[in-house]
């Protein structure tokens, strides 16, 4: 069984889709307008798959 959810894309803001794929207790986030992925353990939390054009380590470093 799916259920899928439309959400804000974490990337980009544009509306996005979480699908929550409850046989293989995966949770996937894709948004068609940056292509951003996550895919997720939904028991775990753990990272399966990522990609998400346009976000660089030196972005995401903490501010001092």
């Amino acid at each position: 069984m799916k259920i899928v959810q439309v959400i804000r894309c974490p990337n980009c803001g544009s509306k996005a889709e979480r699908h929550h794929l409850l046989s293989s207790q995966l949770t996937q986030t894709q948004c068609p307008i940056c292509d951003y992925l996550m895919v997720t353990c939904a028991r775990t939390g753990g990272v399966i798959e990522a990609y998400a054009p346009g976000i660089y380590p030196a972005a995401i470093r903490s501010k001092k």
